[in-house]
């Protein structure tokens, strides 16, 4: 923890001490410190001429401030040079220079004291070997010995704590933005999880989406038929036995073909799990691609939806009893497989919709070859009966319209549908050709 003067203190440190123990060590220090500088003392207040309870009394003050040191290092440091002239306080001016470079203060201020510590202990050293040469201390060996001692007297009680409380400040800095680093890091990888969460739910959201509108397309239009044909059955099943005997025959072909797009779909899905153990759980995309692919019933299939078909599609509404008039304007060509099959597929819904609610309507299906797209448009007049609907109870759930316009969407079309002003319905889309 860096010494600014504003320190966080963690729990179980009293005061401005992040930890017990760092409270112990400077209440340590700090003891021998006053211990140091109160022996010193003595000889001080001789100097001075004051008693010698005054000399030990300034010392043991000036020595307690050590346990200062983390809030405020430049008081200690300061104080430090202030009784380096009393020839004391040596373990307060080393803890206090090496706690002041271990802090975050700016680099002028710190080397600042530190030259003032080097310049007050230089004179005193200089000033003592003088006086102790001058009473025999020391036997003189030459002029230079004084300014020798002096000056390695300094650097041993000034450059070892600063080269220190440099060296441990950097590291401390250097381990706190590792750790922020990686704080950061753990973040980061937090919220791309999460993001990568809602990503697979979204994912997951769409794979069930596309399952029900492929499960959608491929039995909902068989099936429709199949319950016109049945209403039609029992309208006429007694007043004309033959038209009753085509319209059950109608009513097996289209069972058959339904079951046999079913079966097809579950065979892919089966197929898809290769290599899986049994009642090992298949992917949702898995399911999603093998539903399109039953969907759509590859694309390299001849028996594929395409707008080659469309004529059996009409004659399968017309086989109902709707009237229904195809309209193609421009060269027939062929398209992409995904581009046919979404034509077809648009068409179909829009055919069960008419069906399913304007039973009986003269029902109008335009397909247009473009220079770069392709349009399609089918349009019912009114039903003829308001009831007419209501008489054969086809469900509806809504997904037919939301399902013709995703598809149109992903190919990168447009999905126009509304009511006409003649009362009838419109569904319009435009697919581009490539």
């Amino acid at each position: 923890m860096t010494t600014t003067g504003e320190m966080h203190r963690a729990a179980g440190g009293p005061w401005w001490w992040e930890r017990r123990r760092s409270a112990v060590l400077d209440v340590g220090l700090a003891v021998a410190s006053a211990a140091e500088c109160g022996v010193e003392g003595v000889g001080f207040a001789r100097d001075a001429g004051v008693p010698a309870a005054v000399g030990v009394v300034f010392g043991v003050l000036a020595g307690a401030t050590l346990v200062l040191r983390r809030q405020w290092p430049i008081a200690v440091v300061l104080i430090g040079v202030a009784v380096t002239p009393a020839r004391m306080g040596v373990l307060l001016s080393v803890v206090g220079l090496y706690t002041l470079a271990a802090s975050e203060m700016p680099r002028r201020i710190i080397g600042a004291l530190a030259g003032m510590s080097f310049v007050g202990t230089l004179i005193v050293s200089v000033v003592r070997a003088q006086q102790d040469m001058g009473h025999g201390n020391l036997v003189r060996v030459g002029d230079w010995f004084v300014p020798f001692v002096a000056i390695t007297t300094s650097l041993g009680v000034t450059a070892p704590p600063l080269l220190l409380g440099l060296y441990v400040g950097a590291r401390r800095r250097l381990m706190e933005s590792l750790r922020e680093r990686a704080d950061s890091l753990e973040r980061e990888l937090q919220l791309l999880a999460e993001r990568a969460e809602e990503r697979a739910e979204w994912a997951r959201g769409e794979e069930r989406t596309r399952i029900a509108r492929e499960m959608h397309d491929v039995v909902a239009h068989r099936v429709s038929l199949m319950v016109v044909h049945a209403a039609a059955l029992q309208a006429v099943a007694r007043k004309d036995p033959e038209k009753a005997v085509r319209n059950a025959a109608l009513v097996g072909d289209m069972g058959r073909q339904a079951l046999t797009e079913l079966r097809e779909m579950l065979g892919v899905l089966r197929s898809g799990g290769g290599g899986r153990e049994p009642g090992a759980a298949v992917p949702l995309a898995a399911v999603g691609v093998a539903a399109a692919a039953a969907a759509s019933r590859a694309v390299d299939d001849e028996d594929g939806p395409c707008l080659g078909d469309l004529d059996e599609l009409v004659g399968q509404s017309r086989a109902a009893g709707m009237v229904v008039e195809l309209l193609v304007e421009g060269d027939m060509r062929s398209y992409v497989a995904a581009v046919e099959q979404t034509a077809y597929r648009v068409v179909q819904e829009a055919l069960t919709n008419v069906h399913k609610h304007a039973a009986g309507a003269k029902t109008y299906v335009r397909l247009a070859h473009r220079v770069s797209e392709i349009a399609m448009q089918v349009e019912n007049e009114p039903p003829p009966d308001a009831d007419s609907a209501s008489d054969v109870r086809l469900p509806s759930g809504g997904n037919g319209l939301v399902g013709m316009k995703e598809r149109v969407a992903g190919l990168g079309g447009v999905f126009v549908c509304g009511p006409t002003d003649a009362g009838g319905y419109r569904v319009s889309a435009v697919l581009p050709a490539a």
